[in-house]
């Protein structure tokens, strides 16, 4: 199993791992011999495009461990940590895809640091208190306020309670940070909302998107790094790994904390790789690397609407479902002579007070369901009944093994015009992108300002 997630007030908590592949810098020193080469590419520092590096270690293969301003981290809050990620991830890593893991939550583990020393050192640090009563309401939710047994389970998957409580603490401590350091500075006037609220209005009726993005930065010299490793994060999410989990754990954007959730987003606003792929995917697609300004990304389409309009897949129907089983071993031409009979006698029934009939005539099995939304229904499904009438039934589908069956539509209960946002949801909405840039901008500070060994 996998441990659910809990929110704070605005932002997602924690989150309890992703397979995050790490970007490694290799550190090079220019050669000593002149070379009769074409000159190379002005690189950054105006090292030459080949260098010779004086190790034959790789920098990647090193005892994992750091201290950052004093504080130690060890092999153990790694492993312990690796493994958190692995399990929510419920896929099989190989041993070179865990040594990029481990040099990422080493990373990882220096900004949580960071944010925890900080807190610390601005006397609002947190409180055990606070990090227990996260840790119980976590085991709540998961094992019915049993916090034993999320001990017993983090320790039978190789990780610990003190690895998630590590983790709560800086989770916790960097919102105290952003609480008393950014939020308070930031602004937003009545005519910058005023303003947005207008441009919603003037775009009513256009497309816009709801994106999960994991972007990395690269430059000309990591960028074939950057983009193997992006690769290999497309292999995990295709594979089954959570994209919440990956986003959060990987991506340097500023929608990192909220899992890559962008909310929902117009063309406009995008850059045109990404504002072109978007507009040929289905909800549930995954597209990428894209390649765009500074970097690549990986967007998912979360969902799509039109700008203050209704979405027709939040109609309620009222639904009945009529099927038949078909013998074990029948053969394909039975099947398909079967599945064209029943197709055949739905086309007679005269409505849904008619449905139960078919129980008798042919055997089948009627179930209704009065009230199911049009989103809850597979992808195939929604646009042919969203285009059928009262009374109407979808074509037949199924497998000769799960049974044959169709859907009739017996009521339908359309959405009303969705309404602008409010005043306040705007406001909140531009304060919320404030802040995280803002917060990304203060925890590279807190980086440049550190003093981490590496052993």
């Amino acid at each position: 199993m996998t441990l659910k997630v809990i929110s704070t007030i605005r932002t997602p908590l924690l989150a309890l791992g992703a397979f995050a592949l790490a970007v490694s810098s290799t550190a090079t020193v220019p050669a000593l011999a002149q070379s009769t080469a074409a000159p190379a590419p002005i690189t950054p520092f105006g090292l030459p495009a080949d260098v010779k590096v004086f190790d034959d270690g790789n920098p990647n293969e090193r005892s994992a461990t750091a201290v950052v301003n004093g504080y130690v981290i060890t092999g153990t809050d790694i492993e312990q940590r690796v493994k958190l990620i692995t399990n929510a991830s419920q896929t099989n890593v190989s041993e070179e895809e865990l040594q990029r893991l481990r040099a990422q939550v080493l990373r990882n583990l220096i900004d949580e640091t960071l944010k925890i020393q900080a807190a610390e050192a601005q006397e609002i640090g947190v409180q055990k208190a606070q990090i227990d009563q996260t840790y119980n309401q976590l085991a709540a939710q998961n094992f019915g306020q049993n916090t034993e047994a999320m001990d017993t389970y983090l320790e039978s998957i190789g990780s610990s309670a003190n690895a998630l409580k590590r983790q709560i603490e800086g989770e916790l401590a960097w919102e105290n940070l952003i609480r008393r350091n950014i939020s308070p500075f930031v602004n937003v006037s009545a005519e910058e909302v005023t303003g947005v609220l207008e441009r919603l209005e003037a775009s009513r009726g256009t497309e816009e998107y709801r994106l999960g993005e994991i972007y990395m930065s690269a430059t000309a010299e990591n960028r074939e790094a950057v983009l193997q490793n992006m690769n290999r994060i497309v292999e995990q999410l295709q594979q089954g790994g959570s994209f919440v989990a990956y986003a959060r754990q990987f991506s340097e954007a500023s929608t990192a904390i909220q899992g890559g959730d962008t909310d929902f987003l117009r063309l406009g606003t995008l850059p045109g790789p990404m504002a072109e792929a978007v507009q040929t995917m289905q909800p549930g697609q995954l597209v990428g690397p894209l390649a765009i300004p500074g970097g690549f990304t990986i967007i998912y389409l979360i969902d799509k609407r039109q700008v203050l309009m209704a979405d027709p897949r939040d109609a309620v129907l009222s639904l009945k479902q009529i099927s038949i089983e078909l013998p074990d071993g029948v053969s394909d031409a039975d099947a398909t002579a079967a599945i064209e009979r029943f197709g055949n006698y739905v086309q007679t029934l005269s409505g849904c007070a008619d449905a139960e009939n078919a129980m008798s005539a042919i055997g089948a099995s009627v179930v209704a369901n009065p009230e199911i939304q049009v989103r809850q229904l597979p992808e195939q499904l929604q646009s042919i009944l969203l285009n059928m009438q009262i009374g109407q039934t979808t074509p037949p589908f199924g497998t000769a093994e799960d049974g044959v069956r169709v859907l009739m539509l017996c009521g339908r209960d359309d959405p009303e015009d969705a309404g602008a946002p409010t005043f306040q949801s705007v406001m909140n909405s531009i304060e919320d992108e404030r802040i995280n840039k803002r917060a990304q901008r203060y925890l590279r500070d807190l980086r440049n300002d550190a003093y981490i060994e590496y052993n």
